[in-house]
């Protein structure tokens, strides 16, 4: 154990330096030996702690698994013929995410201390009341749920898909440059006499929003704001749907309809004519040469009608409704946009 800690500094300067290697324009054949050394490493780690030999056996068929799932990704999506240098790089990048994936295993190990596997004696097994079972069975299930909805998440053709997707992504593209229309600007400003900005929270099914909520594990992971109630200015950070480039964009309720089970809920949010009129101004603004990141907070607090104070960085779509302490926001509806 000691020799282990004592080479975990020159280990980890090599599995930096085969990081580094893999994004600036390593082989196939680099990463997959990347892949069978970083393995190989975290079996030997497994075998060398002191712990169950079941738990020793669980671990070492896992860091196996994982290294199939890490040539099998970069086959399929890393390094295919005929891409351009920027897929190419995008590719490598992700390839080079997936090497941390048996030392997140670890760690997951190591915090809730899973490394002793054993038979309950006979007095636990005596102790454990039927409230236990059902709790644990009911752990069992929603742990089920989670590896079977990250497996949909995570399938091949999302993956593809987000790769396809993210050249588009970068700090040229999220500049508005008159995306939206004055017809847009038009409809918005028929509603400055309604005081109220609405705020929309959708689960659209897009491969970034699952594997995003596979990780938040909400179910919406993107906020919307329309300044009617008809939903007819609804506008969003967000890829614009490969019409648009990437940035502040007009949405149209068919862009959420990304799955069976694809829905959206309204709010709506009390302000002055001013108020409204202020955001609409800066929206303006943003559209003529600017960028919006999170942008919904960001017009609700330049407005003066942000009901809960974050930091701008930190703000999840969620937290529009689950930050709402003093009750600022009236639900207005749900809508299932598969429902007839």
């Amino acid at each position: 154990m000691n020799d282990l800690k004592r080479y975990s500094t020159p280990l980890k300067i090599i599995i930096i330096l085969l990081l580094v290697n893999i994004i600036i324009g390593g082989s196939f054949v680099f990463a997959v030996f990347t892949y069978i050394f970083v393995c190989f490493l975290m079996i030997v780690r497994t075998l060398i702690v002191p712990s169950e030999s079941r738990a020793k056996v669980y671990l070492t068929f896992i860091y196996l698994l994982i290294m199939a799932f890490q040539i099998t990704y970069i086959s399929l999506v890393s390094f295919q013929p005929g891409q351009t240098e920027v897929h190419q790089f995008i590719g490598r990048v992700f390839g080079a995410a997936v090497v941390w994936f048996p030392f997140l295993v670890e760690r997951f190990v190591t915090i809730n201390k899973y490394t002793s596997f054993y038979l309950p004696t006979a007095s636990d097994v005596a102790s454990i009341s039927f409230t236990d079972i059902k709790a644990g069975r009911d752990k069992i299930v929603s742990t089920m749920e989670i590896l079977e909805k990250a497996g949909q998440a995570f399938a091949v053709e999302n993956l593809l898909e987000l790769k396809d997707d993210l050249y588009r992504h970068n700090s040229f593209e999220y500049i508005n440059q008159g995306v939206l229309t004055q017809e847009y600007f038009t409809e918005a400003e028929k509603w400055l006499m309604d005081e109220n900005i609405y705020i929309i929270l959708s689960n659209t099914g897009s491969p970034a929003s699952e594997i995003i909520s596979t990780f938040t594990q909400k179910q919406y992971n993107h906020a919307s704001l329309s300044f009617d109630p008809e939903l007819k200015t609804i506008i969003s950070y967000n890829g614009g749907e490969r019409v648009y480039p990437p940035g502040l964009n007009y949405e149209m309720l068919d862009f959420f309809n990304k799955k069976e089970d694809a829905s959206i809920m309204v709010y709506k949010l009390t302000c002055t004519t001013e108020q409204k009129l202020k955001i609409l101004n800066k929206v303006k603004e943003i559209n003529e040469d600017g960028s919006a990141y999170n942008f919904v907070q960001k017009m609700l607090t330049y407005g003066g009608i942000a009901y809960f104070d974050k930091k701008d960085g930190e703000v999840k779509p969620t937290d529009l409704i689950e930050m709402d302490y003093y009750r600022k926001l009236q639900f207005m509806y749900e809508m299932k946009l598969n429902e007839k």
